[in-house]
């Protein structure tokens, strides 16, 4: 990728130009945008207006969920824009309450309400949910995929899968998810996932892509990195996630985290340190979500 001068400015996401926010093409022949902007834990009552600054910095890809309840938010945020629905990628969720197929259907009109949207770009099913409505994520997995025949859904896919799960759904519905938006940081690499999904052909995204807490910010390697780049801590894990594939979407409510986070495109990692940064994976004990065979929240 050749170095952008200036301020970042994003063009659409409908082919590569150099310069741009790399896309990636699914397995459904559509692209997304690798570089994105996460809306988890923002307050429903602010969302319009970050959301609104994250589309002026240059993020045209926003990744919401019904869980979040602040969907209404970024569909405030993208009519108020002005820019035009084909430059804008928008992915929701299905909330964990919501698997049978009967509330699969109703709960995305509703998501389609709030976000104001005659289409939506990528719906995901939050969490497998093992434990819950019988082991049956196999239903809820096909009633997503028919939201697609009716015209108002472009992508389907996944989130907190395990290896099994895509194995299950891809050998008992034959439809193979587009994307499995996976826990993956530093600490966390999430290989055995990642490797099942690219077994299957499925891109992965990546959650919580600088961790929590702040330790995988301040590990000592990743601060050398840096250092040897005039970047910040935060620049080298997000740049590591672009140069191993990940499409990721950081969350901040502070526009000028904003704009450094969406900075990435005018240095490249060495092999060397993309395998320096890997090497930190704590396997298990790095995780800092909830473990998909076992989380069974549902929302009051």
């Amino acid at each position: 990728m050749g170095a952008l001068p200036g301020a970042p400015v994003y063009l659409g996401f409908r082919g590569y130009v150099e310069g741009m926010v790399p896309t990636i093409t699914l397995n459904d022949k559509t692209q997304i945008p690798q570089l994105g902007f996460g809306t988890y834990l923002i307050p429903p009552e602010q969302t319009a207006g970050i959301v609104g600054q994250a589309l002026q910095v240059g993020y045209r890809h926003i990744d919401t969920a019904q869980m979040y309840g602040n969907e209404e938010g970024v569909g405030q945020a993208v009519a108020a824009s002005g820019i035009p629905r084909e430059e804008l990628y928008i992915t929701s969720k299905l909330a964990n309450d919501n698997h049978r197929p009967d509330d699969v259907r109703r709960s995305f009109d509703e998501t389609m309400a709030r976000l104001g949207l005659e289409r939506l770009d990528l719906f995901l099913m939050h969490w497998p949910l093992p434990t819950l409505y019988d082991g049956d994520y196999v239903s809820t997995w096909k009633a997503i995929t028919d939201l697609i025949a009716d015209g108002r859904l472009r992508t389907a896919g996944v989130s907190n899968f395990q290896p099994d799960h895509l194995d299950r759904i891809v050998a008992e519905t034959g439809v193979v998810p587009a994307v499995n938006q996976i826990e993956a940081h530093p600490y966390f690499a999430n290989d055995t996932a990642r490797e099942a999904s690219r077994r299957h052909g499925v891109a992965v995204e990546a959650w919580s892509p600088l961790g929590q807490g702040g330790a995988v910010l301040a590990d000592e390697r990743i601060t050398e990195i840096a250092a040897a780049h005039g970047k910040t801590t935060s620049q080298v894990i997000l740049r590591w996630h672009i140069q191993r594939g990940d499409i990721i979407f950081p969350k901040t409510m502070h526009r000028e985290r904003m704009e450094e986070n969406f900075a990435l495109f005018d240095f490249s990692l060495t092999p060397q340190e993309v395998d320096a940064i890997g090497a930190l994976d704590k396997g298990e004990r790095g995780r800092v979500g909830p473990h998909p065979d076992t989380f069974d929240y549902l929302p009051d």
